[in-house]
């Protein structure tokens, strides 16, 4: 009851978000479902795009706004996600193992039952997001650095103790 209390409460936020992004709900997403292995979309505009149930294994986000973008279901395995901003994204059962997420930006994103095996995180910002219990402890083990926009410190921000 409590995780789906947090989803539902993500879910406005997510929606007052993307009003605040000055995102229109009427914009297409025309990557879901898409093989999308290894492309490049480095420091790409890509604010609520729609990347659910994609594989981009090896794809380049590197530095891309991807506020409000829906990655739902996705495999992001081996990817460059270095200081990438996903506020605002919805992230849920999304295979992040081996990927590059140093100095992103993960605020008020939804990231439950997504695997992190192996992720690079140093400097990545997770204030306000949704993760489970247990996968706040694995990435408490890798936690180090702070984000060099945000200036948070990935400890804090994941409530490490």
């Amino acid at each position: 009851m409590v995780i789906f209390l947090s989803v539902i409460m993500s879910f406005f936020l997510l929606i007052l978000g993307w009003g605040q992004l000055g995102i229109a709900w009427a914009d297409s997403l025309p990557y879901s479902h898409s093989g999308l292995q290894g492309k490049n979309f480095a420091k790409q505009d890509l604010r609520a795009s729609g990347f659910a149930n994609a594989n981009m294994e090896g794809a380049n986000f590197s530095y891309a706004q991807l506020q409000g973008a829906v990655f739902s279901a996705s495999i992001l395995r081996n990817a460059n996600l270095r200081g990438a901003d996903f506020t605002y994204g919805m992230l849920d059962q999304t295979d992040f193992a081996n990927a590059d997420l140093r100095d992103a930006i993960l605020v008020d994103t939804i990231l439950l039952r997504s695997t992190f095996d192996y992720t690079k995180i140093e400097g990545a910002d997770f204030s306000g997001a949704i993760l489970d219990q247990s996968q706040v402890k694995w990435l408490c083990q890798r936690a180090k650095g702070t984000n060099p926009t945000t200036g948070a410190d990935t400890r804090e921000s994941l409530g490490c103790d």
